[in-house]
């Protein structure tokens, strides 16, 4: 049902999809969204979360850490470890 109903956030930046989330959560916080709604829109944010932590892991599979000499000087870079 989420693949089909909310995919448009398949396709979403991460900047967008975080955006959206923060909007759910203070609409929930908030309490004043009739029941089924509510349900709805924490679907909506559970996708949306998601996607947030995908792109977060690919971003973070990119990020490369510097590699040093005895002195202490940069020597080049390996890609990051992500276990």
């Amino acid at each position: 049902m989420a693949d089909t109903t909310h995919s448009d956030v398949m396709k979403m930046p991460f900047e967008r999809a975080i955006d959206e989330l923060e909007s759910i959560v203070k609409r929930l916080e908030e309490g004043k969204v009739p029941l089924e709604e509510s349900v709805a829109i924490y679907e909506r944010g559970e996708v949306l979360k998601k996607r947030c932590e995908e792109l977060l892991q690919k971003a973070e599979a990119r990020v490369e850490k510097i590699t040093l000499d005895s002195s202490g000087k940069p020597t080049g870079s390996e890609p990051l470890d992500v276990d």
